[in-house]
C-alpha cells in the first residue's frame, strides 16, 4: 500500500500531483475551512506518511499523543509555524518543516500596499465614489498622509522586514528598525538601528514584521501604543496575537493613533461583529501576505519537497528540529 499525505488545504500548481506521480497516495481536504482536529486524528489513525499543514492547523502535542499512529513529517506550507509544537513532534520522532524565503518577495508587497491603502485613505475613497458621495472635487476631500520622506519605523528586519526596506527606499523614505541585533544588510540602505520605544516614538509608520513568540506575544499592548504619535499608523503582516487587539481598538476609538491596516488579527479569523471592526481608519484583510499565485504555488512545492526527501531517507531541506 502507497504511502499516504493530507493536504489539509487544497494549493495552487502541482505539488500534490507531483506526489502522486511518486507513488503516494494524497488525500486533499475538499472544503474551504480548515479540518477539525477530529478529522486529523481520523487520518493518523489510519496510517499516514505526511501532513501537510498550514497555520489555521493546531498541531499541538496532544494529536502526537492520541492517536495511534505519527506521520514521518508535518510540513508546514508556509514559514510561521507557531501552531505547531515543534517539541512535542520531536520527542514523537516526527519531522517538521516549513517553506522560509518563498513568501517574503509577496508579503512584503501587501505590507507596502496597506501602509499605501491607508496613508491616502483609498478604502474610504473607493466607498465614497461607490455610495454616490462623488459629486465635486475639493482641496481638502480624503486628505491623507504622505508617504515621500516620511519615517518608517520596521519592527524586525528579518527577510521580510528587509524587503519591505527595500521597497520604502524607492518613496524616499527614512528608515528606522529595532532587532536583536544591527543588520549589515539594512544599514546598506540608510536604515538605523534603534530600539523599540525610540522607533514608536518617532515613526509616521510602524509596520510589524516579528515572528509569535513568548516574548513577542502582546508586544504591541495600551503602553507601547501610547509611545506611538498620535498621527502615525500601524500596520501588521506578521501575527495576530503580537498585538493587543482591545488595546488597538482603544486607541483607534480614542484617536491615540490615526490608524492601523491588518492581514492577521487576533482572534482569526475576526467574527465579523468583532468590536475592532467598528473602529475608526481600519484596514483588515483576511491573512493575504503571501496570496501571490505563483508564491502560493512554491509554497505547496516545498513542503513537497520536504516529504520527498524523508521519504528517500534523507534529512528535509527546511527541518525546523533534528530528530
Amino acid at each position: 500500500m502507497p504511502e499516504r499525505i493530507f493536504f489539509t488545504r487544497e494549493w495552487p500548481g502541482t505539488a500534490a500531483d507531483r506526489l502522486r506521480e511518486g507513488g503516494l497516495d494524497v488525500e486533499v481536504w475538499p472544503d474551504f475551512n480548515a479540518p477539525s482536529t477530529s478529522e486529523i486524528e481520523a487520518r493518523l489513525d489510519g496510517g499516514l506518511f505526511a501532513l501537510v499543514t498550514t497555520v489555521e492547523d493546531p498541531i499541538q502535542a496532544g494529536l502526537f499523543q492520541n492517536a495511534s499512529h505519527t506521520p514521518e513529517i508535518v510540513a508546514q506550507a508556509g514559514v510561521g509555524y507557531d501552531n505547531i509544537d515543534v517539541e512535542a513532534a520531536r520527542k514523537a520522532g516526527v519531522w517538521v518543516t516549513n517553506t522560509p524565503g518563498v513568501l517574503d518577495e509577496a508579503t512584503a508587497d501587501l505590507a507596502f500596499a496597506l501602509m499605501c491603502s491607508l496613508a491616502r485613505r483609498i478604502p474610504e475613497a473607493d466607498a465614497y465614489v461607490r455610495d454616490g458621495k462623488w459629486t465635486a472635487w475639493h482641496p481638502s476631500l480624503f486628505l491623507g498622509k504622505e508617504l515621500a520622506g516620511a519615517t518608517v519605523g520596521i519592527v524586525g528586519i528579518g527577510r521580510i522586514g528587509m524587503a519591505f526596506a527595500r521597497r520604502c527606499t524607492g518613496f524616499g523614505m527614512r528608515i528606522l528598525y529595532t532587532a536583536r541585533s544591527e543588520n549589515l544588510e539594512a544599514a546598506q540602505i540608510g536604515a538605523a538601528y534603534c530600539e523599540l520605544e525610540t522607533l514608536l516614538a518617532e515613526a509616521d509608520i510602524v509596520s510589524l514584521h516579528i515572528p509569535l513568540t513568548d516574548v513577542t506575544r502582546g508586544l504591541i499592548d495600551d503602553r507601547r501604543l501610547g509611545m506611538m504619535r498620535s498621527d502615525a499608523i500601524l500596520v501588521n503582516t506578521s501575527r495576530g496575537p503580537v498585538v493587543d487587539t482591545d488595546a488597538l481598538c482603544r486607541a483607534l476609538v480614542a484617536g491615540r493613533i490615526a490608524g492601523a491596516a491588518l492581514d492577521v488579527t487576533d482572534p482569526e479569523p475576526l467574527p465579523g461583529d468583532h468590536p475592532l471592526l467598528k473602529a475608526p481608519n481600519l484596514v483588515v484583510v483576511p491573512h493575504i501576505g503571501s496570496a501571490g499565485r505563483q508564491t502560493r504555488a512554491r509554497m505547496a512545492n516545498m513542503a513537497a519537497d520536504n516529504v520527498l526527501a524523508v521519504r528517500r531517507g534523507e534529512r528535509p531541506p527546511n527541518a525546523l528540529a533534528n530528530l
